[in-house]
């Protein structure tokens, strides 16, 4: 059971929904919530302490004060729907550093919670896109991807140096309630993945995709079998969905 976690990117979106989850447990002792954004007073709460800081730093000895945690939780990410022709280059450069690079710097920081005897949970919210070809997501698909083998290729060394921890992969596809559109953080619709998302921090699991049974099983299986046709397949659906307009 989680009683002190630091929620990295809780300021909105899923992160914040996770929270305010943990805040509202009896058992729960202090969350500390780090996002570039400040937290809206509207979402503050007695037991959450939030930090304002900005990932793309060099310097994460920013971080030495949470050493009394249980739980880390990295949410932080962005990525819109676009052609990669039309990304500016500073777009490509700022999604791997704060999509990518700030979550290996932080379980390295952590890494001793995670191959201690003590259980410590860890969670990074990674994306569907990153399993597989995602047109129009190319460069937020390839952090995510990074992640993927990342967050698989380590929690094989911590299994094989004896540690019962791991870190848990969460890949959801579209999420409602986020701010990831730049919308307001609806926590009302968000809180019910949140808790599912606890459900599987706190039973130390490896993965878990949101929806996997009733969508990405099948999703995942037309990618195994032709990952082409499955990418132009994904192509098309974002057109005819209206996510994007018909590239000219």
């Amino acid at each position: 059971m989680i009683h002190r976690i630091l929620v990295v990117g809780g300021a909105n979106g899923i992160g914040l929904s996770i929270a305010h989850e943990l805040a509202n447990r009896e058992s729960t002792e202090k969350v500390y919530v780090v996002d570039k954004a400040p937290l809206m007073e509207e979402y503050a709460h007695p037991k959450i302490q939030s930090f304002q800081f900005d990932l793309t730093s060099e310097d994460y000895s920013f971080f030495d004060r949470f050493d009394d945690i249980d739980a880390l939780m990295i949410t932080a990410g962005f990525g819109k729907l676009a052609l990669f022709k039309d990304v500016p280059e500073n777009y490509i450069m700022n999604s791997f550093n704060v999509n990518t690079i700030p979550v290996l710097r932080l379980v390295h920081k952590f890494y001793g919670k995670l191959e201690a005897k003590e259980n410590f949970y860890c969670g990074v919210m990674v994306s569907i896109a990153g399993f597989m070809s995602s047109p129009f997501f190319a460069v937020y698909g390839a952090t995510k991807a990074a992640l993927k083998i990342f967050i698989e290729s380590v929690n094989v060394e911590l299994k094989k140096g004896g540690s019962y921890n791991c870190i848990l992969n969460v890949s959801p596809g579209s999420m409602k309630g986020t701010s990831f559109a730049n919308t307001k953080t609806d926590l009302s619709i968000i809180s019910p993945l949140a808790k599912e998302i606890l459900i599987h921090l706190e039973s130390q699991d490896d993965l878990f995709i949101p929806q996997y049974e009733d969508v990405f099983r099948d999703v995942l299986k037309r990618y195994s079998s032709d990952f082409r046709k499955e990418g132009e397949h994904s192509y098309d659906y974002k057109i005819h969905s209206g996510r994007v307009s018909n590239p000219k």
